[in-house]
């Protein structure tokens, strides 16, 4: 069974002196990413720490769509909330026409863990899925409906026109970031294409069989099921080098650094009346767990690495549970430009063709 591979960012600058280096270093990954035979390229959203160092993916995806001619590029997530529907609905039809096609939308109602995010866009995140909700339709009817006249919540507006169209009609796929059981399900009755992060082998091939099972309650026809299925993606941090206790070690220090700077912002950001749900905390996000037991956590159920050989049997892994989409995370903090490209290069050259 072929597999197709996706690349992620979450690269961090560690000062505002290095982000114009920094930024122009990812767009030399998404070239790289992209003469090695990625998919896909996918942009995450995160403000005002360093993270996502370009802050802004929607304009950052453009400069992309301007460097690159096949790979697709997606956002996983957008944070709704931060935008006006109908803004988002024009850059949206404007990158799916610069790009002629090749744009993918994952959508979120906004990080569970940086309040800061909110706070800094004048919001609180106690409404973030009502408006997420809200702002989805809006965002979907846009590109349908002309004259478009919506009254919500959040939203009264009339639009004569959404202009340009998209390319990809009725406007680019909307993907949801799913992490429940009962969220496959749903998806997979709606015909929505999904992300999902930290899931352990183990648990795969159930969540994927409720995407099935969906899908056939949704009643979609048979090239749509193949088609989702061969879509869904499953987000892993991937790093590989020369051998597997080097590769062990050095994204060992490289996680531990990310988890210092992400507890870090957190706790000097996010305002004293905000509280995590503890639903959502995990032994990497909860800041009352300590790094060795965070670090055995992230390892063992979000994380391929190794040699050459060792991340081939580990990808096979998950292709034997039904993962046809690996969305591979190959930077990690504040690692450095070299060492990203080196990781690539040896996934891209000496693990991706023996699953193509």
């Amino acid at each position: 069974m072929a597999m197709k591979f996706g690349w992620l960012t979450l690269a961090l600058s560690p000062t505002p002196d290095e982000d114009a280096v920094r930024i122009e270093e990812q767009i030399a990954q998404v070239c790289a990413a992209e003469s090695l035979g990625f998919n896909d390229v996918w942009l995450t959203e995160h403000y005002f720490t360093g993270e996502s160092v370009y802050n802004d993916a929607l304009l950052f995806a453009s400069a992309l769509t301007m460097r690159t001619t096949r790979i697709r590029i997606g956002f996983a997530v957008i944070q709704m909330p931060f935008h006006h529907p109908i803004r988002l609905a024009v850059q949206l039809a404007l990158l799916d026409n610069l790009s002629n096609g090749r744009i993918d939308v994952g959508i979120g109602k906004g990080s569970v863990y940086n309040e800061y995010e909110f706070v800094g866009h004048g919001l609180r995140s106690n409404d973030s899925r009502a408006r997420m909700e809200e702002a989805i339709e809006v965002l979907e009817r846009a590109w349908r409906e002309t004259p478009f006249v919506y009254e919500g919540k959040y939203f009264n507006l009339r639009v004569p026109e959404l202009r340009p169209r998209p390319v990809q009609q009725p406007g680019p796929p909307i993907w949801r970031s799913v992490i429940s059981p009962a969220s496959f399900t749903e998806c997979g009755r709606l015909g929505i294409p999904i992300l999902t992060a930290r899931l352990p082998v183990e648990r795969i091939k159930e969540r994927w069989a409720l995407y099935e099972a969906g899908l056939a309650e949704g009643g979609h026809d048979e090239p749509t099921r193949e088609r989702l299925l061969a879509q869904a993606a499953l987000w892993r941090n991937v790093y590989v080098a020369e051998s597997d206790a080097q590769a062990e070690d050095e994204i060992s220090k490289l996680l531990l650094r990310t988890r210092a700077h992400m507890m870090h912002v957190r706790h000097e950001y996010n305002p004293v009346d905000f509280v995590i749900d503890p639903v959502m905390l995990n032994p990497w996000t909860n800041p009352a767990v300590g790094d060795a037991e965070a670090l055995a956590f992230v390892l063992a159920t979000g994380s391929l690495f190794g040699s050459p050989a060792r991340v081939r049997e580990q990808v096979a892994a998950l292709r034997d549970v039904g993962v046809r989409h690996l969305l591979c995370q190959t930077g990690f903090g504040d690692m450095s430009h070299e060492q990203n490209l080196l990781s690539m290069r040896r996934f891209g050259e000496q693990v991706m063709p023996a699953f193509q």
